[in-house]
């Protein structure tokens, strides 16, 4: 599938570890030299931050969409003309998936993660399917694969939804992962009544 634009999920906060930024940069750098549109939270700080002028520095295309609550507070990024003020968490939410031919998430809090179980819910149960790619930097969502084999182990979930979600350990690597996505068929109640049992 051809990409043009991309929402990203991530922290609106560093991290403990340079290369979260530095590789949130990154990712904006690849984003403008491809001309896939970055669209993100709208903030200014931490690795929303990086990521939109890592695009920006490198004359790429940029949309924010950030609730009224953090322009009061300030946390909008500066650079960004494509900026849209919503309402509420709720409806930048909506906006940044709907927006989106592709999904990437870079590290992040429990904000990152509600963003992309909505995501990824949405495609098990057939509402829409988008690519979804993790940039595992140094790791750091290997527990959460974990987590995710475990929900498969006890019959939570099913084995063909980890088709939706791929874990990238380098950068460059992302956006050929994203194209290569292939729809998986939705869940029905057949497969729900159906299960298995490990026991």
């Amino acid at each position: 599938m051809k990409i043009k634009s991309i929402s990203v999920f991530c922290g609106a906060r560093s991290g403990n570890d340079r290369i979260f930024e530095e590789s949130a940069y990154n990712l904006g750098k690849i984003l403008a030299e491809r001309d896939i549109r970055l669209v993100y939270g709208g903030g200014g700080l931490g690795l929303m931050g990086a990521v939109a002028t890592g695009a920006l520095d490198h004359g790429g295309e940029v949309t924010g969409i950030i609730p009224e609550i953090l322009v009061d507070r300030e946390m909008a990024h500066t650079g960004v003309k494509d900026m849209r003020i919503v309402k509420d968490m709720s409806v930048r939410k909506e906006q940044l998936i709907d927006e989106a031919d592709a999904i990437i998430l870079l590290p992040g809090g429990a904000g990152t993660m509600e963003e992309f179980f909505q995501v990824f819910v949405a495609g098990q149960i057939g509402i829409y399917q988008k690519p979804i790619a993790f940039v595992n930097t140094a790791g750091y969502y290997d527990s959460l694969f974990e987590l995710l084999d475990t929900f498969i182990y006890h019959d939570f979930l099913e084995e063909r939804f980890i088709e939706l979600v791929r874990k990238v350990d380098r950068i460059e690597d992302v956006i050929e992962e994203l194209e290569h996505f292939k729809p998986v068929k939705g869940r029905t109640r057949e497969d729900i009544e159906k299960g298995h049992s490990h026991r």
